[in-house]
């Protein structure tokens, strides 16, 4: 038997280039300005603080007396009156703050949900649906935007006082069911975020236009329904104008609510303050967990547009 001695014979890869005797190694360049400066960190903080400033104005006149706001020589620290003023807004039977709360957030999120649905149904039509005059409605229900909501006070009171419904939440929520900026929202989002390739499949597989909508539609426009939503959601509870003319001092929302504890000879800005904090945070909580999801939705669209 023979033994076959096998000498390694070292392989060379002619694929990959070498570098010569006077060329350097080919090292990624990092590209000047696609990282932002200071400056741009600076205005973020200046506009950060900005934003802060009036929540921390608020706490702290909301946590003095009724002296503070008078004081000349007022500390830039809050004091500890917060929780007794909040409670005495609380506890005031002439605000009716608990029930108020409740109303605001029935009212507030029953008209996010219908924003969000009867405008993405509106919008899926517009973007996806072929039907003869659609760019002319298009533009009228966009032209409505530019109507003043105080013209609409007047024919909109007498409607609702011959239906009976003066006083009801029913007054606040039924006008808002649906909005000409949601519609418009929607529509320019889900031109672009669904080929029609996707539709004609589920057309192929016998999917009705209604099905169609729900299982192709619905999906893809989660990213701007979130933020329709919550713009819905913050423009609601912070409204005031319609809901002070049509509803009473027994069934109000919030900022109606509110507005109980300006109306005696002396203002205590302490407790006004104090009220304006506890609405406010029904509305930090919702930023704080529906944040996230919020940002998560807007990056997977992004992705996949």
């Amino acid at each position: 038997m023979s033994v076959l001695n096998e000498q390694a014979v070292p392989v060379v890869d002619d694929a990959l280039p070498t570098p010569g005797r006077g060329e350097k190694e080919r090292r990624p360049r990092h590209v000047k300005g696609t990282r932002p400066g200071w400056i741009v960190y600076a205005c973020l903080a200046a506009v950060l603080v900005g934003s802060l400033f009036p929540f921390y104005w608020s706490l702290l006149i909301g946590s003095g007396d009724s002296y503070t706001i008078r004081d000349p020589n007022m500390s830039w620290i809050p004091g500890g009156n917060f929780f007794a003023n909040a409670a005495k807004v609380m506890n005031d039977p002439a605000v009716n703050f608990w029930m108020a709360l409740w109303n605001s957030i029935i009212s507030s999120g029953l008209i996010a949900i219908s924003v969000v649905f009867f405008s993405t149904l509106a919008g899926w039509a517009f973007a996806k649906l072929t039907f003869k005059g659609s760019s002319w409605l298009l533009v009228f229900v966009i032209a409505t935007m530019a109507v003043p909501t105080q013209l609409g006070v007047v024919p909109l009171y007498i409607l609702f006082s011959d239906v009976g419904w003066t006083g009801q939440l029913g007054a606040i929520i039924v006008p808002a069911l649906v909005s000409a900026f949601g519609v418009f929202w929607m529509t320019q989002y889900l031109r672009q975020a669904v080929p029609d390739e996707l539709i004609e499949a589920a057309r192929v597989d016998g999917a009705s236009s209604f099905r169609t909508f729900l299982t192709v539609g619905l999906p893809a426009a989660r990213p701007a329904a979130a933020m329709l939503a919550l713009f819905t959601f913050v423009s609601a509870w912070n409204n005031f104008f319609w809901p002070f003319i049509v509803l009473d001092r027994q069934n109000p929302t919030l900022p109606v609510a509110l507005s109980l504890l300006q109306s005696n000879y002396f203002i205590d800005y302490s407790i006004v303050l104090a009220g304006v904090l506890l609405a406010t945070i029904p509305l930090l909580i919702l930023f704080v967990f529906a944040g996230k999801q919020l940002v998560s939705g807007i990056m997977q669209g992004a992705v996949k547009g």
